[in-house]
């Protein structure tokens, strides 16, 4: 879990510490994609779920927790939100998921929950731990 804790907040500070107004933050490259802007209140919202199953999986196991991604993210209007408000608070809620993990306690890293929206899905904490880094990986990159 370490590795996955540092590997977290590298990602974070090194896409923060790129230069905002470098980035195309408004444009859609098509009426049915996110813009840059969009993508980070995705990301925003992946953290706020995350975040609850991390939490949830200390004292629970075999719950369903997801959530409709192009419906939040067009609820929020992300799109019409200032990039620096949005910037900050993606920051603040994955320092929050970076306080949770540092103090996970180790008997329950192998709590699972469901997170998938058909199949049932379970899986472990240290893997949905994983799969949020390398989600966000996925989505900056787009970014950048």
């Amino acid at each position: 879990m370490n590795d996955t804790i540092q590997l977290l907040s590298d990602t974070i500070n090194a896409f923060l510490a790129v230069r905002r107004q470098e980035v195309e933050w408004e444009i859609r490259p098509s009426p049915s994609k996110w813009s840059n802007k969009e993508i980070i209140g995705h990301l925003t919202d992946s953290a706020q779920i995350n975040l609850q199953r991390f939490i949830r999986c200390t004292y629970e196991e075999n719950f369903k927790l997801t959530y409709e991604q192009d419906a939040w993210v067009a609820v929020q209007h992300y799109q019409d939100a200032d990039i620096n408000e949005l910037l900050n608070l993606w920051k603040l809620l994955n320092n929050q998921i970076i306080r949770v993990l540092k103090n996970y306690p180790a008997n329950r890293l192998s709590a699972r929950c469901d997170n998938s929206k058909q199949e049932p899905n379970l899986q472990t904490v240290q893997w949905l731990a994983a799969d949020y880094v390398a989600h966000l990986k996925h989505h900056l990159k787009q970014i950048m």
